[in-house]
């Protein structure tokens, strides 16, 4: 497991990006294609939240993709595009879903499994290749990334395997059940529990490869840092042998995603040619 410590936020001291990618970048203009709808319903609610936005580099091709969930407990937020994913020759899809007490979870994460099946289907047009897509988010974006990339039944409704994605991200995201979905059984969110709602539940060798970063684990909620590192164990016991953890001292659970993006540029980069 790996402990970073940070005296600044600067991305400099994660990761830099190789000259030839930085060349490439600062000449390439980018565009963004907003409000796209990837579900098709007569449900008002899902005409409003299930949609997505496309940030992209024009006229290239053959592009790794970050499919981005954002966070709020399930229960708020909405998508925005991370400014540290820019102009990175990156193709970024910003997801809205629906949220609960509107829905349960399971359409949560039903909606997130369908914009990554979008993303198989339509990435090409946006110059990003079906076979470099990644999932990330913060949080509860975190949980849907790790629940839609483990549990393969899933992605498997819309006719994906999840194993085609290229790698999994989940920023700070629950590994254990998450507390919206406790609250929806009556429990308390200080409750832990491990079932097939908790991407702890599907841990198996032949996952893609899976990067999990939180917080300092002083600083974190809910001991979200303990979750991520028995995950990363019990990868490892199953026989995954490419997952890795990062814990940045320092920072709490809102404040260590700046400096987790660099370290998602640099997983895209170098998993973005299958090594």
């Amino acid at each position: 497991m790996s402990r970073i410590h940070l005296l600044c936020t600067g991305f400099t001291l994660l990761v830099s990006i190789p000259s030839a990618i930085a060349d490439e970048t600062a000449s390439t203009s980018y565009k963004t294609e907003t409000g796209i709808a990837y579900r098709e319903s007569s449900d008002p609610y899902v005409q409003e939240m299930c949609r997505l936005d496309v940030h992209h580099p024009v006229g290239k091709t053959d592009l790794p993709t970050v499919v981005w969930f954002h966070g709020g407990g399930l229960t708020g937020g909405n998508r925005k595009l991370p400014q540290p994913l820019t102009e990175k020759g990156i193709v970024v899809v910003t997801v809205d879903y629906r949220l609960s007490p509107q829905v349960k979870v399971t359409q949560c994460i039903d909606d997130a499994a369908a914009a990554v099946a979008w993303t198989f289907a339509n990435i090409s047009k946006y110059g990003g290749s079906p076979s470099k897509i990644f999932v990330s988010g913060h949080s509860a974006g975190g949980y849907l990334t790790s629940m839609i990339g483990l549990d393969k039944s899933w992605l498997k409704k819309h006719d994906i395997d999840s194993d085609l994605l290229a790698g999994l991200v989940p920023f700070s995201g629950h590994t254990i059940t998450h507390f919206t979905v406790r609250k929806e059984r009556g429990m308390q969110k200080t409750q832990p529990l491990v079932d097939e709602m908790a991407p702890l539940f599907h841990v198996r060798s032949d996952a893609p490869p899976l990067l999990l970063i939180t917080g300092d684990r002083e600083l974190e909620m809910l001991g979200r840092y303990e979750e991520n590192a028995y995950m990363w164990r019990m990868m490892q016991v199953a026989g995954h042998g490419a997952t890795t953890i990062y814990e940045l001292d320092g920072h709490d659970h809102g404040q260590m995603a700046d400096p987790a993006f660099a370290l998602l540029v640099r997983f895209v980069t170098k998993h973005a040619d299958g090594s």
